[in-house]
């Protein structure tokens, strides 16, 4: 079992499906080479299908295998083709695009005492919730 996000002209994931192991080439249909292209047949509003991975997070395998695009592909979330990989879009103007984890970052450390917070963005601070 693998999953494929569909992605629109924009890059942008617009649907996440389960499919066929990417290994599991026995039963793929003639004149394909891979699932990537078969299920973008199946997808009129999708510009391209890349195969995600659930067990990547923040460019990390969750287990022992290796990282797989970034991070597990869900709807709203940007594919970056330059880099192969997926993430969410920018949060805050003031955030930067961590390009080793694909996560994005705010420029103050979350506080780490406890407490609930919530970024303010015309402060450029974490607000007590």
């Amino acid at each position: 079992m693998a999953h494929y996000a569909f992605i629109d002209e924009n890059n942008k994931v617009i649907e996440v499906i389960v499919g066929k192991d990417e290994d599991d080439l026995d039963t793929l249909p003639e004149g394909f080479t891979d699932w990537e292209a078969y299920y973008l047949t199946k997808r009129d509003l999708a510009s391209d299908c890349k195969r995600t991975s659930y067990n990547t997070s923040q460019n990390q395998h969750l287990g022992d295998g290796e990282p797989f695009r970034g991070n597990y592909a869900s709807v709203g979330m940007i594919y970056d083709s330059s880099n192969d990989v997926f993430y969410s879009p920018q949060p805050y103007d003031s955030w930067t695009l961590n390009t080793s984890s694909w996560i994005w970052e705010a420029p103050i450390d979350y506080p780490d005492d406890g407490e609930s917070y919530i970024w303010n963005e015309s402060t450029q601070s974490w607000d007590l919730v």
